[in-house]
């Protein structure tokens, strides 16, 4: 076993494609960015991150928010947990907008 512990979380970002693919590219920049202890790969539409053991989910979900907002879609997507128990991460889904208009 390694001394240091790792963990690997999936960032599913196909809905995030759908509206550009460089989009995930830019994502897993971002996280590279800002959380340099992070091992990044990118695999088609997901994310796949190896972390350490000692680094919070919250804070990947975070800076999955932070990367939202700073490109203005934070409004369109959101970072939801994989619910999924043999994988662990988050998906980036689009916000079901609903329109509502009162006269």
């Amino acid at each position: 076993m390694m001394s240091k512990a790792t963990k690997p979380i999936l960032i599913d970002a196909k809905e995030l494609g759908f509206k550009s693919a460089q989009l995930i590219e830019d994502l897993s920049r971002f996280l590279a960015e800002n959380l340099p202890q992070l091992k990044i790969t990118l695999n088609g539409n997901n994310i796949d991150i190896s972390m350490p053991g000692s680094l919070s989910k919250r804070a990947v979900k975070l800076r999955i928010k932070k990367f939202l907002h700073k490109k203005g879609i934070n409004n369109d997507f959101r970072a939801i947990s994989i619910t999924n128990p043999d994988k662990d991460g988050y998906i980036v889904k689009e916000k079901k907008n609903i329109e509502l208009s009162y006269y």
